[in-house]
């Protein structure tokens, strides 16, 4: 067995030297078999371990007994032993989410936690073969996609590995057999109260009596041909994602293009997005991802409201993807006076560098966005940057007549989410500058011009 182990760790680059492991321990089979191996390797791999235990407090006094087996196993080993108790049944009612999550999202945030607080760079979990198969089975009959058929992947965000992956349940109780670990046995998994275990205990036995023997390894083959072939569609979507996408942290806007590639690439996309925004796909079904696909080809300013407070928006064909604290969001009603100089508004995290010029001075018009020119005798009155007010209008360059601000916007393309927050450059209440897109006929610079405004604007970060 641990050869096997030592092969699933080396093909899939488990563990570099010096690395610190957190090895998830249960007390039962699995988790004793793992902990026990990377002991016996760890001069081998040049790594250093320890052990990490989770009391839910669902099975009284045996839940205390598998803790303090767990303890004792340690101690004389000699491996670094954590512990964390908690009430599952008491945590699920306050979350409102079953037992099972309850007791995943524990576990989950204690290893989280613990490898931030000894530094470590893996967590080591104990699933085995029969999980894997067990775990395609539930997937399949919840009608899941090439992601879910893959099952349960050796190595996860380059931090959860799983060494004993390839080893079959039999090859573990073995295994522990052998070297007389004596594991904890939790009664609760000869219980048909769960679904895992009734495939467990009622359907993979019914397959193997009736169907294929070998329906372990058959089920861990089609995961891992599955795993080949989504792994090459990912790479191609991700490249596809930075080609089609403005990605930033709160907001990703998938251009109206990337939904001409084949529907394997764009569902991909979207959930590239979300995963973006949110960090995680939990919440988000097939379902979500179509309702994306079917808004675009609505009209522009359909939006609709997914799971985790996320929304999207149709802009013109281009799909914006946001969270909810950058929708609905007020305007800013200050008024932020300017003078000659650099002014700090920390408030915005904006710069704005405003200097008098002369015109026989050397500008660059088209150097960038950000950087401004007008006719400093045209201004008469106070500097100011403000947000958009109701009724303001502009006449912009070129043009005789004024526009309203919200018919340019629309004219632009500008998401209505984004509106509130463009920067206003004032002279004298009129607007002589949308930053980063249109400046005002009225302070244009001229051939009778003698003194130049120019304003700058940066990032206070910058």
């Amino acid at each position: 067995m641990i050869d096997k182990v030592l092969k699933t760790i080396k093909d899939n680059n488990m563990f570099q030297r010096g690395d610190k492991v957190i090895v998830a321990v249960s007390g039962g089979p699995d988790s004793i078999a793992l902990l026990n191996i990377l002991h016996e390797l760890k001069k081998d791999l040049q790594i250093e371990i320890c052990a990490a235990h989770v009391n839910h407090c669902l099975r009284g006094e045996e839940a205390d007994a598998d803790e303090e087996y767990v303890r004792r196993f340690c101690e004389n080993l000699n491996i670094n032993f954590k512990s964390k108790r908690v009430d599952i049944n008491e945590l699920a009612k306050a979350r409102n989410i079953s037992s099972e999550t309850a007791g995943r999202e524990v576990r989950y945030e204690f290893f989280r936690k613990l490898r931030e607080d000894i530094k470590a760079q893996k967590v080591a979990i104990a699933h085995n073969a029969n999980d894997q198969a067990e775990t395609v089975l539930m997937r399949i009959m919840r009608g899941t996609g090439l992601e879910g058929l893959i099952g349960i992947r050796p190595v996860r965000d380059e931090i959860f590995v799983r060494p004993i992956i390839n080893n079959t349940r039999e090859e573990v109780e073995e295994y522990c057999r052998k070297n007389k670990l004596n594991p904890r046995i939790d009664k609760t998994n000869f219980q048909s109260i769960y679904s895992r275990n009734k495939i467990r205990l009622e359907l993979i036995p019914y397959i193997q009596q009736n169907f294929n023997k070998d329906i372990i390894s058959v089920l861990n083959r089609l995961a891992d041909t599955i795993k080949t072939d989504n792994d090459y569609l990912e790479i191609i979507s991700k490249e596809k994602y930075k080609k089609y996408c403005e990605i930033s942290e709160k907001k990703v806007i998938i251009s109206k293009e990337a939904f001409l590639e084949h529907q394997s690439i764009i569902t991909r996309i979207i959930r590239l997005a979300l995963y973006n925004i949110t960090g995680s796909l939990n919440n988000f079904e097939k379902i979500h991802i179509y309702d994306v696909m079917d808004i675009q080809k609505n009209t522009t300013g359909k939006r609709i409201c997914l799971p985790k407070d996320v929304y999207i928006l149709n802009n013109y064909g281009d799909i914006i993807v946001h969270d909810g604290s950058s929708y609905n969001k007020e305007v800013n009603t200050k008024e932020y006076l300017l003078r000659e100089g650099v002014n700090k508004l920390k408030e915005l995290k904006l710069r704005v560098a405003i200097r008098i010029i002369d015109a026989e001075s050397r500008m660059n018009f088209r150097s960038t966005e950000l950087i401004k020119y007008f006719d400093y005798d045209k201004i008469g009155g106070n500097m100011t940057l403000r947000f958009r007010r109701d009724g303001d209008r502009i006449i912009p360059l070129g043009m005789v007549g004024s526009k309203k601000l919200k018919d340019l916007f629309i004219d632009l393309k500008i998401p209505k989410e984004q509106r509130n927050e463009i920067p206003l450059i004032c002279f004298n209440d009129q607007i002589a500058w949308i930053v980063g897109y249109r400046v005002s006929e009225s302070f244009k610079i001229s051939k009778n011009t003698r003194k130049v405004l120019e304003v700058k604007i940066e990032s206070e970060e910058s």
